[in-house]
């Protein structure tokens, strides 16, 4: 029997690829006999019951389309797509959400001191090539590989694809970020350099309540987080869940009005525009959740996040007013009881954030990978990599022995 055939190619939207098979690369249906299509981001390495696929709302067709038809995530802002198709006998087998850019903005893993180098040495590092979702600094997959294939064999593929697309734009390198770690693994196999960081995250241990939560901290950080949900309302404030459709265009102008106050003091320029967030309220809204805080009848804070099979991605917060601890409440807080509410075992909060730590969010390592394509670049940050890769384990366990929780009966 002849072997099969695989092609490559890269297009330039990801209007180019139909949904149906996008979405079958990036959220494949369960399959039983397969783990990788079952929720790699559980506390401690448990699986559900019963197991239940992998969704993760980042990575779906929506997502992106919303990001590239909103004008957010195009060749105008230095996010220009070049997504990279794996073809198996002629049907979509795999995919990988890239994009060719000339900056180093909204990635969230940082390398501009690489850049800096390398051009006062004479070289040219834009443009480069992006593996991620744009602005959005959540673990997920990143070679989308359908079932029913050899992961494997696609994976290499795909792998083999981009250092190909690498070489075919002129670009410096290629640099694959928040990936899980067999797909680090993977990339590594064939020249990508590892890289590794933290984010905090909060695990649910079964907790049926908030209080529930409260019970496995210790006396101090209870006392603390109790007096902070107290002192955040105190104004006469109270707070919203929005999803599906409860969330309407006023609800997402308001929103949007914050996102562009915190994004204009932070970055000097949001990225997202407002018809981004039209777009995923008409395509995923019931994938969203808005947490809204409303004084005097107007809503005058909110975070969104996006609600995945087993995690609660927070992202992006905003406020026109400002009050003690009100970030705390709507951000982290209320993250977790709305977890606690729906069952969901972890809540990412998001890019930094050492205060996260004291509010029973623990560090957890992110993992990327990056294909250098001049050898003496790539020489010099394999040597930098190696001492932060140690840096940042070393960081991991510190902060890990210094989190909130009761480690022993006698502090309850």
């Amino acid at each position: 029997m002849a072997s099969s055939e695989i092609t490559l190619e890269a297009v330039p939207s990801v209007t180019d690829i139909p949904a149906a098979d996008w979405n079958a690369c990036a959220n494949p249906p369960g399959d039983p006999n397969n783990l990788e299509n079952l929720d790699t981001l559980a506390a401690n390495g448990s699986q559900s019951a019963p197991c239940k696929p992998a969704y993760n709302p980042f990575v779906s067709h929506a997502f992106f389309a919303a990001a590239e038809a909103s004008g957010s995530a195009c060749a105008r802002t230095g996010w220009g797509p070049r997504h990279l198709l794996a073809r198996l006998d002629g049907e979509i087998a795999g995919v990988v959400p890239c994009y060719l850019k000339s900056h180093s903005q909204g990635e969230y893993v940082f390398d501009r001191g690489w850049a800096d180098a390398y051009e006062r040495a004479g070289g040219r590092y834009y443009p480069k090539l992006q593996v991620s979702v744009p602005f959005t600094p959540a673990t997920g997959p990143r070679l989308l590989i359908r079932n029913g294939v050899d992961r494997d064999l696609i994976g290499s593929a795909l792998a083999r694809g981009l250092i190909a697309l690498c070489n075919a734009t002129g670009a410096s390198s290629v640099h694959v970020t928040f990936a899980r770690e067999a797909e680090a693994k993977l990339l590594g196999q064939h020249g990508f350099l590892q890289r590794n960081d933290q984010q905090f995250h909060w695990h649910n241990e079964g907790y049926a309540t908030f209080d529930d939560f409260l019970a496995s901290l210790n006396s101090r950080h209870r006392k603390a987080i109790k007096r902070e949900r107290r002192e955040a309302v105190a104004a006469g404030i109270t707070i919203h869940h929005l999803t599906g459709s409860d969330i309407t265009e006023d609800a997402w102008d308001a929103f949007f009005t914050f996102y562009m106050e915190t994004g204009s003091r932070k970055w000097g320029r949001p990225y997202l525009t407002r018809k981004f967030f039209s777009l995923i309220g008409e395509s995923m809204s019931r994938d969203v959740l808005l947490v809204m805080a409303k004084r005097n009848g107007r809503w005058i804070a909110g975070a969104i996040n996006f609600i995945g099979s087993d995690t609660l991605f927070g992202r992006n917060w905003g406020a026109i007013e400002h009050h003690p601890f009100l970030h705390f409440e709507v951000c982290y807080y209320q993250a977790i009881d709305f977890a606690i509410q729906r069952g969901l075992r972890i809540v990412e909060a998001g890019a930094q954030g050492e205060h996260k730590l004291a509010r029973g969010y623990l560090p957890q390592t992110t993992y990327s990978a990056h294909f250098i394509a001049d050898p003496d670049l790539r020489r010099a940050i394999a040597d930098y990599l190696k001492r932060e890769r140690a840096y940042v384990a070393e960081v991991g366990r510190e902060l890990a022995e210094a989190g909130p929780f009761r480690k022993t009966a006698d502090e309850a």
